[in-house]
């Protein structure tokens, strides 16, 4: 991974991290709950849903990675640079990934997701780091962008998270979302 590359990817797994724990920071169990209709998520289930997709792209990373590489795609998957940093935070049209990532409550105690979502990011950031990997010649496909490579995926993680901080703010402007009372009120 190039320098400038490199320092992308880390600035933006570390300004979605800290996007996303000042949005929840002091939250009532009630507001992280709290789902605006049936078909949308909470709070938590957002958090949820990035722990699980980041977890996944990892796993799948790493397996990529063992596999030869495939640098005759490299020119091909290389221009949708531009479109993983521009789609994927983007909040313009709701995309329904894999039931296999939507939230199940799998951390029902919120100190708990936290503690998750620091564990799986710091272990992205930790990869990100210093991985020396041909990431640009390893690739697997994204259901609606088709074939990344392994830098993009890295580089998805933080824009995913940005994604999905921006849907649990639209949940916190929801007229229904409950509002803290103010003292003395």
């Amino acid at each position: 991974m190039e320098a400038t590359e490199r320092k992308l990817v880390l600035g933006h797994l570390a300004a979605s991290r800290e996007r996303l724990l000042q949005a929840v920071q002091g939250l009532s169990a009630e507001q992280r709950a709290f789902q605006p209709a049936e078909d949308r998520w909470s709070v938590a289930g957002c958090v949820e849903h990035i722990i699980v997709v980041e977890d996944f792209v990892f796993q799948t990373m790493h397996r990529v990675l063992e596999a030869p590489p495939e640098p005759a795609k490299q020119a091909e998957v290389r221009r949708k640079d531009p479109i993983v940093i521009e789609k994927v935070p983007a909040r313009t049209s709701r995309v329904m990934g894999p039931e296999m990532v939507h939230p199940k409550n799998r951390w029902p105690d919120f100190e708990d997701l936290l503690r998750q979502f620091e564990t799986t990011r710091q272990r992205s950031v930790t990869f990100a780091q210093g991985t020396e990997a041909d990431l640009r010649s390893h690739f697997f496909p994204h259901p609606f962008l088709g074939d990344l490579d392994c830098y993009q995926w890295l580089l998805f993680l933080g824009l995913h998270c940005e994604r999905h901080v921006r849907q649990l703010e639209e949940v916190k402007a929801d007229s229904g979302f409950p509002r803290t009372l103010v003292a003395g009120c």
